[in-house]
C-alpha cells in the first residue's frame, strides 16, 4: 500500500503518460537542486527519460554517496533505494516511487537463512572458520550489514570477479549470495573449476545439501538463487543467432547461466553492455542477453549507426518489479514533495546502517 501524503495516488492512477510527464517536468523545475533522480538502466523508457543520473548498480552507488540534494528519488527497486539511504548523509532522504518495486532474486536470500547457513558452516569448519561472506548488491540491507559485521563485502556485476579475488585473499573460502550464476562466472574468470572448486548451497537443505568433504574442499559456496529474467536465456538462443548471423556478436550479463556466458563473445554489467555496443564499429549485429527495457533502448539509440541490436530470448522477458515504477507514481511522489510531504521514504534501521555502509565502502575502495 502506498504511503498517504497530501495527495492520494488514486488521483494519479488514471492520468495519461503525457499528463504525468508535464507534471514531472514542472515539479523538477520547481524543486531544483533540492532533488536528484537516479535511474537504473533497466528502468522503463517513460521513466528513464526523467532521471538526472543514470547507470548500473555500481555507478549509482557512487553517485548516491556523492549526491548533495536533500531528496534522492531512486527509479529502480527497493534494495537500490536502501543503498541510497545507507550511502547518503543523515540530512538527505531516499525515496522510492512505488514500494512494490522489489527484486525476486534479493528475496531468495534473507538474514535468517544466511545466519543458519553461517552456523552450519561453523559446525563443519570450526568456530574460527575462514570464510568471507559476499553479497551481491541485489540484496536487503540486513545482509549487507551481515557482511560488514563478518569481514565481508558487497559486489556488483561490474566488479564481482575483482571482489571475489579480494575475498579469497582475506579467507580460504567464500559464501556468495544470492546469485549463483554471478558467483560461478566470477570464479570461472579466476580459473576456478565449476565442479571441484564451486558448490551450490541450497538454503532449504541441511548443510546446503552438501557433504562435509564438499564443504571443506570448495573455494566458493554458491547460494541457490537466480534472476528470473536472465535465467530464461538459453544456449539454443545463441546457436540460432550464430546460424543466422555468423558475423554477429553476443553479449550477456553475468547473471545469465554459465553456459550462456561461456558461449558469449562479451560478458559484463549493464554499463559494460552499453559501452561495448557504443564503441563497436557501425553496421554490426548484436544479440544481447539482459533485460528488455535496456535492450530496446540501446537498439533505438544505435540504429542510426547501422547497429542491429536483438533481444536474446524469443519470449518477452522484462523485470516486472522494476517496471512498477511508472510516470504516474513518479508524478504523485513529486507533487507531494512540492507540498512539503515526503511519501515512500526508505529508511534503513540505524542498527543495520553502519555495518551495511562498511561493506559498501569496502567495495568502493577496492573497485
Amino acid at each position: 500500500m502506498e504511503m498517504v501524503g497530501n495527495r492520494e495516488f488514486s488521483d494519479y492512477r488514471d492520468l495519461s503518460d503525457d499528463e504525468c510527464h508535464a507534471l514531472i517536468k514542472s515539479a523538477k523545475a520547481s524543486l531544483g537542486d533540492d532533488l536528484v533522480i537516479l535511474g537504473h538502466h533497466y528502468q522503463r523508457a517513460d521513466v528513464y527519460q526523467h532521471a538526472d543520473l543514470k547507470g548500473d548498480s555500481l555507478k549509482l552507488s557512487r553517485l548516491a554517496s556523492q549526491a548533495d540534494s536533500e531528496h534522492i528519488i531512486f527509479c529502480g527497486v527497493h534494495f537500490m533505494a536502501e543503498v541510497a539511504d545507507i550511502m547518503s548523509k543523515s540530512s538527505q532522504k531516499a525515496l522510492l516511487p512505488d514500494l512494490a518495486a522489489g527484486c525476486s532474486m534479493a528475496d531468495m536470500a534473507n538474514l535468517s537463512k544466511v545466519s543458519r547457513a553461517w552456523n552450519e558452516l561453523k559446525s563443519v569448519l570450526g568456530s574460527e572458520m575462514s570464510v568471507t561472506p559476499i553479497t551481491y548488491i541485489n540484496s536487503a540491507a540486513d545482509l549487507k550489514a551481515f557482511c560488514g559485521e563478518h569481514g565481508g563485502i558487497v559486489c556488483t556485476s561490474s566488479n564481482a570477479s575483482q571482489i571475489v579475488s579480494w575475498g579469497l585473499t582475506q579467507q580460504d573460502k567464500i559464501l556468495f549470495f544470492p546469485d549463483q550464476h554471478l558467483g560461478r562466472w566470477s570464479g570461472h574468470q579466476l580459473g576456478l573449476m565449476n565442479d571441484s572448486d564451486m558448490k551450490v548451497w541450497d538454503p532449504d537443505l541441511w548443510m546446503g545439501g552438501l557433504s562435509e568433504e564438499e564443504i571443506k574442499s570448495a573455494k566458493i559456496l554458491l547460494w541457490k538463487g537466480h534472476c528470473s529474467v536472465h535465467q530464461m536465456f538459453q544456449p539454443s538462443h545463441i546457436a540460432r543467432f550464430r546460424d543466422q548471423h555468423p558475423d554477429g556478436y553476443v553479449i550477456s550479463h553475468p547473471e545469465c547461466r554459465f553456459e550462456v556466458c561461456d558461449q558469449s563473445d562479451f560478458v559484463g554489467s549493464t554499463e559494460y553492455i552499453v559501452e561495448t555496443i557504443a564503441a563497436a564499429q557501425p553496421n554490426t549485429h548484436w544479440l544481447v542477453g539482459t533485460e528488455l527495457n535496456l535492450v530496446n533502448r540501446i537498439a533505438e539509440e544505435f540504429r542510426p549507426q547501422g547497429k542491429l541490436v536483438e533481444f536474446m530470448s524469443p519470449l518477452v522477458c522484462m523485470c516486472s518489479t522494476m517496471n512498477r515504477i511508472d510516470p504516474q507514481h513518479l508524478a504523485w511522489q513529486l507533487d507531494n514533495l512540492l507540498e512539503g510531504t515526503v511519501v515512500n521514504q526508505i529508511c534503513v534501521p540505524d542498527s543495520e546502517k553502519d555495518m551495511a555502509r562498511l561493506s559498501l565502502e569496502r567495495m568502493l575502495s577496492i573497485s
